[in-house]
């Protein structure tokens, strides 16, 4: 059997709850909770297959990989933390899973929409603050049905296109901005520019991946584009919007509020502004952490390792 190491996997099994059976059958794996950068070179000393999650392997790391290690392993979706290019040169295959959080991710996303649309969270801030006017005089804060309503989704790949099934089975109409365009057989969505989309959209969803030419696609004259009633939602990667334009246009009431799963830096740090913003609602990340989700990667980490070592190579990014 081919030598595996799973360089942080306290990232993944961080409650202890998982079973790493899948795994162990397709290779000898070593298992680290944690591994600083200055010893990621000596654990995979000898390794053929290293598993990482969301750790930085950059060129110069990469180069000095030992000639042992055929296959990356990332523990997710993205994999902008990963020089693919580099491994490449070096002929090394970089493999991550697109597909695990597809049902938790667009769940999480389905939550936001009906908790910005009903003010949810303002409304428990306002029970703690004793400000209790929504029991003893009228609704205070927004509160609207969002059937009938336009879903925005930028990104066209499997966890936009759960997203969206989920948003028509609220009776959402939905637009879609992508590279690709794709049949999707429903009157009720379309595929336009990405300037339609922000303009006409009462929500807008983020499901693209972090590259150069995503980084920042969201700003300050494109959120300018949108409505002053819309909600920008992002559970992809915290970079792909300008999150300093964000903070602006938020005080300034440019769009009604946001929901974030992710930050340009994680974790937030106390400074961060978003973190006091009334209109903005925050998780540390969570998309992928169900007990469920966890699980279901690890199996398809077992599952890339499998295809890989009987050359019949799934889930290849470079």
């Amino acid at each position: 059997m081919k030598n595996a190491v799973f360089l942080n996997s306290s990232k993944v099994d961080f409650d202890g709850k998982l079973n790493f059976n899948a795994l162990k059958k397709e290779a000898n794996i070593t298992l680290y909770e944690k591994t600083e950068e200055e010893d990621i070179l000596t654990r995979v000393e000898g390794q053929n297959i290293v598993i990482t999650k969301e750790i930085p392997m950059g060129r110069e790391l990469i180069e000095r990989l030992p000639s042992s290690v055929e296959l990356i392993c990332e523990a997710g979706t993205g994999y902008n933390n990963i020089d693919i290019k580099a491994a490449r040169e070096k002929n090394i295959t970089v493999c991550n899973i697109p597909s695990y959080s597809s049902d938790a991710v667009s769940q999480l996303v389905l939550a936001f929409i009906l908790s910005l649309s009903s003010s949810l969270t303002v409304q428990q801030t306002m029970i703690r603050e004793k400000k209790l006017d929504n029991f003893s005089s009228h609704l205070q804060v927004n509160h609207f049905e969002v059937s009938g309503k336009t879903l925005g989704v930028i990104g066209a790949g499997k966890i936009a296109l759960e997203v969206i099934k989920r948003a028509r089975a609220f009776n959402m109409n939905v637009l879609v901005y992508s590279r690709t365009v794709k049949d999707l057989k429903d009157e009720n969505i379309q595929f336009v520019s990405l300037e339609k989309l922000l303009t006409d959209s009462d929500f807008v969803t983020i499901h693209c991946p972090l590259t150069e030419e995503t980084k920042y696609l969201i700003q300050k004259e494109k959120l300018a584009l949108m409505k002053p009633s819309a909600y920008l939602i992002n559970t992809a990667r915290g970079a792909i919007i300008k999150e300093a334009d964000l903070v602006e246009a938020l005080r300034a009431g440019v769009i009604a509020g946001a929901a974030l799963d992710v930050l340009e830096q994680e974790p937030a740090t106390a400074d961060n502004p978003l973190l006091s913003l009334p209109n903005c609602i925050l998780t540390p990340h969570i998309g992928w952490q169900c007990l469920e989700t966890r699980q279901r990667l690890l199996n398809m980490l077992a599952d890339n390792i499998h295809g890989f070592l009987t050359g019949n190579v799934q889930n290849c990014v470079n």
